[in-house]
């Protein structure tokens, strides 16, 4: 006996119904403009004949405003699993050319499948947003249908890698849940943009004027609002940047990252390191050199590239160790801590540790920046966020004092008080709890107030601050250094540290979370 062929042909053309979504005009039109549709983009992402598709043949169930003679195809996602790279990841994208993938009760059911089988499976979770919003039709099943989303998004949060795709609109309430994944990447161009609220409503409200592109693209996204990890100049490239960052993410939080443990431990030292290090420590040391350097074959995917710029944060490995580094910029802002900067790493320092990601933390920081703006924006409150992070990691940490490392600036980046597991420092590293030119006149103000020749005396004092602190060895002799290493030696030391510390258990006291001071 064998199937009925009127059943077999009868699913073919049921899938193919599903497949050409809103229609050959609609595909061919989005192609000209350069854009993929949704399936394009599964197709692209996961390998030939390894996606699964959940919910092909979902429909709505609304009747209202003339919904029930409406069919949507897939009720505008598509969703499933599949491999990519070799390795399971689900998947949710919206469809815009089947009604504009606005989403709709059993719309959001088809991606809070997806959720919950990602976190069955311990596989990481991608949504492409493409979308026109909450289906208006539909009312308030729409906004609960929004709200499980969100509270998936919030249950899979350090249990399984989530990154959003916004290759389309996203605005209104459907931005929150990019917000609430891991990481975020936008296409800069076409009609992709993620706002709550749209130019006319803002202007009506506030009377503001402004464009979409002044609140939604990614070009603010990524520079101003810090809510956009990685930019992307197409659909492509948005997909290309997805695939090497699943490269460096583990499967879920109970595994390991993907290391690549055959790689031979590399001990020689490397004297190029010296030659990247300015003469005169008051001269801006560039740190993506040294990343670079640290790294294996220079291969170091950023991330927030273009946000707070005086800290530098993103994946790399180190003789196959996969790792997150984050390292001060002295280039921008002299790389002092300050608002954003401190955000951006507490939660690149927090993905890390629920993702068993060691931490290798690069420090020239003279201080949190100065100013009434600084201050009245809450840098105490900001700061304390990256002290918290580091001090709740209990992945392996690794530490390098490069030059400068001063006052609250230097605990802040992982000093050994804060948890650093190992702490090397160059020979011209200056750790105090200031600058000289700060220190001497707290420090001696009386006298140089009452000698003859204050800016001779002030020279002087100047001159034995330096020679007293600017050193690393007033903190090797209090145990705060594991040690003081030769420049060629960075690599080495920090490689053969994170292998040692590859097996590395720390256990903490039982408690429903830290209170973060967000």
């Amino acid at each position: 006996m064998a199937i009925d062929p009127k059943l077999l042909d009868d699913l073919k053309k049921r899938r193919e119904k599903v497949e050409i979504s809103g229609g050959q005009a609609k595909i061919d039109a989005r192609h000209a403009k350069g854009e993929m549709t949704a399936r394009d983009r599964m197709s692209y992402l996961f390998e030939q004949s390894t996606f699964t598709e959940i919910g092909m043949h979902v429909r709505h169930n609304c009747t209202n405003f003339g919904m029930g003679k409406k069919d949507i195809p897939g009720d505008g996602v598509v969703s499933g699993f599949g491999l990519v790279n070799g390795r399971a990841v689900a998947c949710a994208a919206s469809d815009f050319l089947a009604q504009g993938g606005s989403l709709g009760y059993m719309h959001a059911m088809k991606i809070v499948d997806a959720q919950n089988y990602a976190m069955k499976a311990g596989i990481p979770m991608v949504t492409v947003n493409d979308s026109g919003g909450a289906r208006l039709q539909e009312g308030v099943a729409a906004l609960s249908g929004y709200a499980q989303v969100f509270y998936n998004n919030v249950l899979a949060s350090g249990v399984v890698p989530q990154i959003s795709l916004i290759l389309g609109p996203c605005a209104g309430g459907a931005a929150y849940s990019p917000a609430l994944t891991d990481f975020i990447i936008m296409r800069n161009s076409g009609n992709a943009g993620m706002y709550i609220t749209g130019p006319k409503v803002i202007e009506q409200v506030t009377y503001e004027k402004c464009t979409m592109d002044e609140i939604g693209a990614a070009s603010i996204h990524a520079t101003t609002s810090g809510n956009v990890h990685f930019v992307a100049d197409s659909d492509s490239h948005a997909l290309d940047i997805l695939k090497k960052l699943l490269s460096f993410l583990p499967a879920n939080n109970t595994e390991d990252p993907p290391h690549k443990l055959d790689t031979p431990l590399d001990m020689s030292v490397n004297p190029t390191f010296n030659e990247m290090i300015p003469n005169d420590n008051r001269t801006p040391l560039d740190v993506q050199p040294i990343i670079s350097a640290i790294v294996d074959n220079g291969d170091f995917l950023e991330v927030q590239k273009d946000f707070a710029k005086n800290i530098v944060v993103g994946f790399g490995r180190v003789c196959g160790i996969v790792v997150g580094i984050i390292a001060n910029q002295p280039n921008v802002k002299a790389g002092c801590l300050d608002i954003d900067s401190a955000d951006k790493a507490a939660r690149f320092i927090r993905f890390c540790n629920a993702f068993n990601t060691p931490l290798v933390n690069l420090v020239d920081v003279p201080g949190f920046l100065p100013g009434k703006n600084q201050e009245r924006g809450g840098i105490i409150r900001h700061g304390a966020k990256l002290i918290f992070a580091y001090s709740q990691s209990t992945v392996p940490k690794v530490t390098l004092i490069m030059r400068k490392a001063y006052g609250g600036a230097y605990i802040a980046m992982c000093c050994k008080d804060l948890g650093a597991d190992a702490v090397f420092a160059w020979p011209c590293a200056e750790i105090a709890v200031m600058g000289a030119e700060g220190a001497v006149p707290v420090l001696y103000g009386r006298e140089l107030k009452d000698c003859e020749n204050p800016a001779a005396r002030q020279a002087e004092l100047l001159g034995e601050y330096r020679e007293a602190f600017y050193n690393p060895y007033v903190a090797a002799a209090m145990g705060q250094i594991t040690e003081v290493i030769d420049p060629a030696e960075t690599r080495a030391k920090i490689a053969f540290a994170l292998r040692t510390l590859i097996n590395k258990k720390e256990v903490r006291p039982a408690k429903k979370h830290g209170n973060i001071p967000l």
